[in-house]
């Protein structure tokens, strides 16, 4: 007797699209600037735009995430992780830039237990189970 087919696991997308509004004039200088093989399209323009304005403000970034003590770039969050700090009675205040990820075994009960506030700038990843329970708690 053969195991059942295992199910393919979904790959977590490593960026997130946003959606911009931009006048005509704008538009046109960026076109004539992928056209003149400046840049190879729209996107890789608008990402090099953001990347350097990112860059002239690296220091602002570095000095707020210090000050707020948020973790910068991807923080998984696991069942055992939590169910550790539910045993030792304490509460995460999560604060993340870039990537949080709650693990889809995680219950609601658990993370209502063990997460007191949940703050990311950028993207989370978690049950639709996980977000309704927290709901009160994400800021």
């Amino acid at each position: 007797m053969m195991p059942p087919p295992r199910k393919p696991r979904e790959k977590a997308p490593d960026s997130e699209k946003i959606t911009l509004n931009l006048g005509f004039v704008d538009l046109g200088r960026i076109d004539l600037l992928v056209q003149e093989g400046f840049y190879s399209n729209r996107s890789d323009f608008i990402r090099t735009a953001i990347r350097n304005q990112l860059d002239g403000h690296g220091d602002v970034v570095t000095r707020s995430i210090q000050r707020n003590t948020m973790e910068l770039g991807l923080r998984d969050y696991s069942r055992a992780e939590l169910e550790a700090l539910r045993d030792a009675g304490e509460v995460l205040h999560v604060k993340v830039v870039g990537l949080a990820r709650i693990a889809p075994d995680v219950t609601p009960e658990l993370a209502r237990a063990v997460i007191g506030s949940l703050t990311v700038l950028g993207a989370l990843q978690a049950t639709a189970d996980i977000r309704k329970a927290l709901a009160d708690r994400i800021h």
